[in-house]
């Protein structure tokens, strides 16, 4: 029998390979981005969001090339446009004109230029511990791309990645860390962000002039004691989004989706419901 796991869902076409994503739930389209730690996918960046907010929602939730079980195709080139063009065909394949846009860390990045390239397919946008401006590297950011595989070493990432340590139980540490050796997960992830990784960061960043130009409503979160993504690029975020509002967890690290998942779920089904008048 084929094993049987939550992070696998639907597979669909995308391009010149398949995407692997999670749909569930009716009514107004949610497509969630995730982040780029190592193991990651989807399901491990979402899966506590699901259950609160998709009642709410259609939630979309793909895996992004080069990460969890999305196909990984022989020369596949995984960067800012491929991983945009991939977000589009997801939509296309899916027959969905426009959605709302929830981006953590690299998934804010890659929302923001989303919103930059095709502003005509995003309703709402929340940006939670969001890349896309320039910044010099953080030593938590750095670990996470340099990631080598070992339980030690993901233990220390996760404690790096939250505020209240025990979250990063033994339990999430071997999960992630046995999700991160996959056949094919390590080697294709240590791809994206060789040395310097600091060109990762330029990698992400959207020239300012055209984020000032994004019209969408936009809820930035963060979290005051994330040492991954520094707070400051969400107050240089909300400066130049015109039609913004920051939303601040104090006692919260980088994953505020986990570490204050039913205030996070309340704060974007309030901000994707209310219409202004």
């Amino acid at each position: 029998m084929a094993e049987q796991r939550p992070e696998i869902a639907n597979s669909i076409q995308t391009g010149a390979y398949k995407t692997n994503y999670h749909d569930m739930g009716q009514g107004e389209i949610v497509t969630l981005l995730h982040g780029s730690g190592p193991g990651v996918t989807a399901w491990a960046n979402w899966g506590r969001l699901f259950p609160l907010i998709k009642d709410d929602f259609r939630v979309i939730a793909p895996d992004m090339s080069g990460f969890g079980y999305t196909e990984r195709a022989p020369g596949m080139v995984n960067n800012m446009p491929n991983w945009v063009k991939q977000t589009v065909d997801l939509l296309d394949a899916l027959k969905i004109e426009k959605t709302n846009l929830v981006g953590n860390s690299f998934g804010g990045a890659l929302a923001i230029s989303l919103a930059v390239r095709h502003p005509d397919r995003i309703n709402k946008m929340v940006l939670m511990g969001s890349m896309g401006v320039s910044f010099p590297i953080t030593y938590g950011l750095n670990r996470g791309w340099g990631y080598e595989p070992s339980l030690e070493a993901m233990g220390e990432l996760l404690e790096l990645f939250t505020y209240d340590h025990s979250f990063a139980n033994e339990e999430l540490i071997k999960s992630r860390y046995e999700a991160s050796i996959r056949p094919g997960f390590q080697e294709s992830f240590s791809a994206l962000f060789p040395e310097p990784r600091q060109n990762g960061v330029e990698s992400m960043a959207a020239d300012q002039n055209y984020i000032r130009n994004i019209k969408q409503e936009t809820l930035i979160i963060h979290g005051r004691d994330d040492r991954v993504i520094p707070m400051d690029n969400a107050l240089r975020l909300h400066q130049l989004i015109d039609n913004s509002q920051l939303h601040v967890f104090g006692h919260c690290g980088h994953w505020t989706q986990i570490e204050h998942a039913q205030e996070f779920a309340d704060l974007i089904r309030n901000f994707f419901k209310f219409k202004k008048q």
